[in-house]
């Protein structure tokens, strides 16, 4: 008898054929399941102002200019900070409880330094926020 086993010297093979087709399987879903929009930016056209009569009451006037500086009624303010222009809005209002506000921003000026105006107005305690545009011909 003979005990011995023999070996095979067949090597195993792995197949790469199905391998292959179900990647390709796989790749096709994903691209048929995939949108390709394209992220578009809004156009935007900004409202044309008409000029009205002005307010005759009494209001503090801030402007701001394209850099982010701000003036409270033609004094320059020296800080961009928060705190300090409301304390500057809560100086110059005082305690009066019908305070009006108008700002006078640049075209150029950012979003985020009008914002901080608005903000600042808030705290300030300022009820009444104008903004003064260019009313055209």
């Amino acid at each position: 008898m003979n005990f011995h086993h023999r070996r095979s010297r067949d090597e195993p093979e792995i197949n790469l054929i199905p391998l292959i087709d179900v990647l390709l399987v796989i790749l096709i879903f994903l691209a048929a399941s995939t949108s390709f929009n394209r992220a578009r930016q809004l156009a935007v056209a900004l409202p044309q102002a008409q000029a009205q009569a002005a307010d005759t009451r009494e209001a503090q006037e801030l402007t701001i200019n394209r850099d982010g500086q701000y003036a409270l009624d033609g004094h320059f303010l020296p800080a961009n900070d928060p705190a300090a222009l409301t304390a500057a809005l809560q100086a110059a209002v005082g305690p009066r409880a019908q305070a009006i506000l108008r700002i006078n921003a640049d075209g150029q000026a950012t979003h985020a330094a009008v914002v901080q105006a608005l903000e600042a107005a808030r705290l300030a305690g300022i009820g009444r926020v104008y903004f003064l545009t260019d009313g055209g011909p």
